[in-house]
């Protein structure tokens, strides 16, 4: 068996190994135990354990807050207690991976390391090749499960939304009723910390209830009763955060799987008489598949955290590489972060993310129609900030979002949103920009920090022109050859119709989609 593989979900027992097989169940982003073939595989083991590491290179990433931490802590807590009543130990760590493993292994000698596949930013991914070396220098076999609708080494996306369909429609276990634990001192396994333990500062914004029970409680919820206004009041920020799914959080962290929130879906449609909350749940069952659609596209192309999608579109704005901040630009940034950019939808809506962690997807559309064309910045650096604020930061959906709605992927219509127009749309009232932005209307309030119609006028000129050219063309072909959705399965978009980073793991992307509202909006909310 290779030191480093993708087993099948279904993969009954763990191969026999010199001495026993011993396992080591990694846990990342999956913080449950229903629903997870690495805890499944490992009670058939000799010996199992688990662990939890606290890496310090994701605070030294630029789309880390503290709350991101706080948030999955306060998920390993419940988890921990429910594995260990099991007899399954949980040790939680803080370090580099390697290092962790490596003195692991010198306490409970594992001969095999169980995790599910991750995709996340570049620093997961330097860490996994880390630990693939390490796991092949020692003699570790490491087997990684799927999780999500996200197929590595994808080569094309023909088929994929039948592969999709496939794994979501895949029975769902549950935990196992014991495993044959390493049983080690309780001082051995750690404390789980807080983020002040590690001396990072506190999280700045609320944070809901947590763990696999929190998660589940939310779905059954909305399924039974929240769903029934889902498409009717998923796009105001006044009434999305009741009528919204709220699940994106907890499909970040991975307290509740993917798999878990479509059958769930599909078996509440199926036993309700209530016709409104079963055509509102369908709606949203539509969508569901458009988080995996996402995060196939940094699977496939990890650059897109970084880079343009279409590199016609390089040095356009600044902020992009090459193409410095000017102190203007840095007031623009700095006013559009802090919500005082004399635009009061905008304002609010990002004064209510930057407190609460939360806004729903139009209005984060929205946010990033606003720094692009109207303020005519870079996506990375307002990208950024808005990873920070989002409790539900999910990296593939976050950028592939971010560039889609800045007009540099070369397959997506343009949408130039219009902060007066969302208002009246979806505050007429002005109830929640009153809310946010008190000293609307008073001369405590800043005027507009750009002329808009110029902004937009300019932004126009720019990209308009630019997607006439036929090297623009072209590469808009070879984009949608490599990155479209090929429709079926998906829901429709109205739309026209990276190469993988070593070791054979590789990320091809998904396809267009127009700003449609999807349920990690609930897809990016």
């Amino acid at each position: 068996m290779p030191l480093w593989s993708t087993v099948a979900d279904d993969l009954p027992a763990l191969p026999a190994a010199p001495g026993g097989a011993r396992a080591l169940v990694w846990l990342k982003r999956d913080l449950r135990a229903r629903d997870h073939a690495p805890l499944r595989l490992a009670a058939t083991a000799d010996a199992a354990a688990a662990i939890y590491i606290i890496e310090p290179e994701q605070w030294a990433d630029g789309a880390f807050a503290p709350q991101h931490l706080a948030f999955a802590l306060a998920s390993l807590e419940p988890l921990r207690e429910a594995l260990h009543a099991r007899d399954l130990p949980l040790l939680v760590r803080v370090g580099s991976a390697v290092p962790v493993l490596q003195q692991v292994r010198e306490q409970f000698a594992f001969t095999y390391l169980l995790s599910h596949e991750e995709t996340g930013a570049a620093w997961t991914y330097a860490r996994d090749i880390a630990v693939s070396q390490w796991c092949a220098a020692v003699g570790v076999h490491w087997l990684e499960a799927t999780q999500t609708g996200v197929v590595r080494r994808l080569r094309s996306r023909s088929g994929w939304a039948g592969r999709w369909q496939a794994r979501m429609d895949a029975p769902i276990a549950a935990p196992p009723e014991s495993w044959p634990g390493w049983r080690p001192g309780f001082e051995q396994l750690g404390a789980v910390p807080s983020v002040a333990d590690l001396h990072l500062p506190a999280a700045g914004q609320p944070l809901p209830h947590a763990g696999e029970a929190a998660a589940r409680a939310v779905l059954k919820n909305f399924l039974a009763s929240r769903g029934r206004g889902y498409r009717r009041g998923l796009s105001s920020p006044n009434t999305a955060p009741e009528t919204c799914s709220r699940l994106s959080a907890h499909l970040a962290i991975g307290s509740l799987s993917m798999r878990t929130v479509h059958q769930a879906s599909e078996r509440a449609i199926a036993l309700t008489e209530d016709r409104t909350l079963a055509s509102n749940l369908r709606a949203f069952t539509g969508r569901l598949r458009w988080h995996c659609h996402f995060m196939q596209k940094l699977e496939d192309e990890p650059s897109i955290e970084w880079r343009n999608f279409a590199r016609s579109y390089d040095g356009l704005r600044p902020g992009d590489e090459g193409v410095p901040m000017t102190p203007d630009d840095d007031v623009r940034l700095a006013a559009w972060k802090a919500g005082r950019t004399g635009f009061p939808m905008v304002d609010a809506c990002m004064r209510a993310l930057n407190a609460t962690g939360w806004i729903n997807f139009r209005m984060r559309a929205m946010l990033v129609s606003f720094a692009a064309y109207q303020l005519w910045l870079h996506w990375r650096l307002p990208g950024l900030h808005l990873a920070q604020q989002f409790l539900d930061y999910e990296p593939g959906i976050h950028w592939s979002q971010m560039q889609m709605q800045s007009g540099t992927t070369g397959i997506n219509t343009l949408r130039m949103y219009s902060p007066a127009k969302q208002m009246a749309d979806h505050d007429p009232d002005g109830t929640f920009v009153r809310r946010w932005v008190p000293e609307w209307g008073t001369p405590d309030y800043p005027a507009p920090i750009v002329d808009e119609r110029a902004a937009l006028t300019h932004a126009k000129t720019v990209l308009y022109g630019l997607r006439k050219t036929d090297e623009v063309r072209a590469e808009a072909d070879a984009v949608q050859q490599r990155h479209g959705s090929r429709k079926s399965g998906l829901p429709q978009t109205g739309q026209r119709s990276g190469k993988g980073r070593g070791t054979g793991r590789t990320r091809k992307a998904a396809g267009p989609c127009d700003l449609i509202p999807s349920p990690q909006q609930e897809l990016f909310e």
